[in-house]
Order: structure tokens, then sequence, then C-alpha cells
């Protein structure tokens, strides 16, 4: 599914499997954040835009984040909702 830069931080991610398996760096912080706030909140939709105030991202990273959420939505890791 292919979003555009500017929606996507309006976006949410729902985590759907539990797993970093074969990810990357960058792919792995973000499973991770899902999971840390489903284990001390109980939220498995967290919005996108707050993962980027989290991880304090601008420029090349957060375009190298966005990519990241896409490749681990085509491995249906995570699910964005518009």
């Amino acid at each position: 599914m292919a979003i555009e830069k500017g929606t996507m931080k309006r976006s949410i991610a729902v985590l759907l499997r539990n797993t970093t398996w074969k990810c990357g760096r960058v792919e792995r912080l973000a499973v991770n954040y899902l999971r840390k706030q489903l284990r001390t909140c109980g939220r498995i939709r967290i919005p996108i835009g707050e993962m980027l105030q989290h991880f304090k991202l601008t420029g090349k990273r957060k375009s190298e984040f966005l990519d990241a959420i896409q490749r681990l939505e085509k491995r249906r890791i995570i699910r964005i909702e518009v």
C-alpha cells in the first residue's frame, strides 16, 4: 500500500505480529517501541507522528524511518491505518 509521506505522519501503526526476525535496525526500533507501548500502556495503536517525536527524527533519518514502517507493513508485521 503506497501512502504519501505527508499522510503517513497522520497515520496510526497497529502491531500485528510480535517478531523482529530478519528486520533491520530501524525496523527493530519501531517494533520494539510498539511492543513497549503494548506492555506499559496496553495500546496497540500508536500514531506515527508520536513515534517520530519519540525518536527525534529529522531529514534523511525521518525518511528512512518512514520507509522502514512501509517495509514492516509489506511484511505484515504492522498495519497502517489512515
